[in-house]
């Protein structure tokens, strides 16, 4: 009597675990559906081009190099590509720029901003490209930055329902740091603008800040210290950005890497073969999203000096 007792709860017990089996498997199906509905695996570019009229239409050796590096990014088919550092003049894209954008991003809009009065003609100006169908409200925020910085076209501000996007053209301290006071304003102006958005929902925010952090983040940091984009003002105006909720994506994933770098002089012929730059352009996140990152490179740019593109890959 006791054997069949036991038999008989055996199989009451059997169905009962094997409906929540299902139900187990059945839910965290649900789940993982549901997670890959709500999220997606996006691309985002950043680079300073150094002159978008030079790469579009330049017939330079320098401008056949900044062809070649636009083919590598379209190539990737990125959801969103910043540009900084156009160089348009007010009237922004002229029709030969129009056309042969249109030419390497067909399935493109874009929202451009450049130098108005009373900053220099013609200078810095920055562009965000964006997949068509993609719903974004443009915003080309000025923030309250000194001497004509408002004005030099610095940031494109691209807003989703999900994220912010946000690039920068960090202006740089200057030849002699001449600039360096009016950029410590800019740092905390700018630190200000991407908590305020950061509040409203999660910033991705890129592009050339003019500063290295790190000793790491550069060839030479002994000789520099006192160099535009290596000061211990401008680190730590970037230490502390960071500490109000952003994370450097490349550290996160390569961690303390050594020689990687972003950018190297024109000035210094040797600079791109010798691996001497310095890394001052980056991709951060919002510290909440930070871990949906899967990569976050610096892109191979050639023998072309100056700036190598980024490339971003996160969850959202």
């Amino acid at each position: 009597m006791r054997e069949a007792t036991l038999a008989s709860g055996a199989e009451r017990t059997q169905p009962q675990l094997g409906a929540f089996l299902y139900g187990f498997q059945f839910a965290s199906f649900l789940a993982i559906s549901l997670f890959f509905r709500y999220t997606k695996a996006m691309k985002f570019i950043s680079w300073n081009i150094d002159s978008l009229n030079a790469a579009l239409t330049g017939t330079s050796p320098r401008s056949e190099q900044s062809r070649n590096v636009i083919k590598k990014i379209a190539a990737q088919n990125a959801d969103f590509i910043a540009i900084q550092e156009t160089k348009l003049g007010e009237a922004g894209l002229l029709p030969a720029h129009k056309s042969a954008l249109a030419a390497y991003f067909p399935d493109y809009d874009y929202a451009l901003v450049s130098s108005v009065p009373p900053a220099k003609k013609g200078y810095a100006g920055t562009i965000s490209l964006y997949k068509k169908g993609l719903a974004v409200q443009a915003d080309f925020p000025k923030i309250g930055a000194p001497d004509t910085m408002d004005s030099e076209g610095r940031i494109i501000t691209l807003e989703t329902d999900a994220f912010c996007f946000v690039q920068v053209y960090t202006p740089n301290s200057g030849d002699g740091l001449k600039r360096l006071g009016e950029r410590q304003v800019w740092d905390k102006k700018y630190a200000d603008y991407l908590c305020a958005l950061d509040a409203k929902k999660p910033v991705i925010a890129c592009g050339d800040f003019n500063v290295a952090h790190t000793e790491i983040d550069l060839a030479n940091p002994d000789s520099n210290h006192f160099s535009a984009g290596f000061t211990d003002e401008e680190r730590a105006d970037f230490t502390e950005l960071l500490g109000r909720g952003f994370v450097d994506t490349f550290r996160m994933v390569h961690g303390d890497v050594k020689g990687a770098y972003s950018w190297w002089s024109q000035r210094i012929t040797t600079a791109k073969a010798n691996n001497s730059g310095w890394r001052i352009d980056y991709f951060l996140a919002s510290e909440r999203i930070a871990k949906n990152v899967s990569r976050s490179e610096i892109m191979d740019s050639g023998a072309r000096p100056d700036h190598a593109p980024l490339l971003l890959e996160i969850d959202l």
